[in-house]
């Protein structure tokens, strides 16, 4: 029983609120010593698992090394530089990057963009700066709005880009899909298929987004008239 010291030890930490990973890492020696284990196989083992999940690892390393950067002024700085850029506005930014995310989903880089590592930190921040430095101050509606767009922008991007890549799981899933229905249909075929559906996907969103700027001013234009009917309500 005193093997499952590593249970106790991690319902604890979390309800402690403990850093999450600390408090695995000292679950998993805290059981391996339980278990009368030498400390050199503990180590093993931790190794092993960290090559076996290191993609799983690398995600989660990836989450305290954005802050890092936002706490270093990544955000600002994003938000700065599309200020010099007079032709920017938040649908132009983001149809660039579906673009761009689709582009290199193609290629089979899946992992160039995603929410954590580049929508929250640059895309959104750089769509909202480019809203306010067009219209001013933004009501929140109008942030949520954006940032809903933006994280869309990502989605439909590596999902219809990456059916284009042919040694992608999807095109295996659906080719074997189509095998155990008698129908023979080789991966090239599958992903080229996919061409006209991720150009689809693009046009499709792309106007949406292009169309994101006139939501925005529209967006304003309620917002301020409302507050000016609210001003004058308070004065009379």
């Amino acid at each position: 029983m005193f093997t499952l010291i590593g249970v106790v030890i991690v319902v604890v930490g979390f309800a402690l609120r403990f850093n999450p990973l600390l408090v695995v890492t000292v679950a998993g020696v805290a059981t391996g010593f339980a278990g009368n284990l030498p400390i050199a196989k503990i180590l093993t083992i931790f190794g092993e698992s960290f090559v076996k999940n290191r993609y799983l690892s690398l995600f989660i390393l990836t989450l305290p090394v954005i802050g890092l950067l936002e706490r270093s002024g990544l955000k600002e700085q994003s938000q700065i530089l599309i200020g010099k850029i007079k032709a920017a506005t938040s649908g132009r930014i983001l149809l660039l990057y579906l673009f761009i995310r689709e582009a290199t989903a193609a290629l089979g880089l899946t992992s160039f963009g995603g929410h954590a590592q580049m929508v929250r930190p640059l895309v959104s921040p750089m769509a909202e700066a480019a809203a306010e430095n067009k219209f001013g101050q933004l009501p929140e509606k109008t942030r949520n709005k954006i940032k809903a767009f933006a994280a869309s922008a990502d989605n439909v991007g590596v999902f219809f880009g990456e059916d284009i890549f042919i040694a992608f799981g999807a095109i295996l899933l659906i080719k074997g899909f189509y095998d155990q229905n008698g129908i023979n249909l080789e991966p090239i075929h599958i992903a080229l298929w996919g061409i006209p559906t991720a150009i689809a996907a693009f046009l499709i969103h792309g106007t949406r987004l292009i169309l994101l700027d006139r939501k925005i001013k529209k967006e304003i234009e309620v917002y301020e008239l409302e507050n000016e009917n609210k001003e004058v309500k308070e004065l009379s």
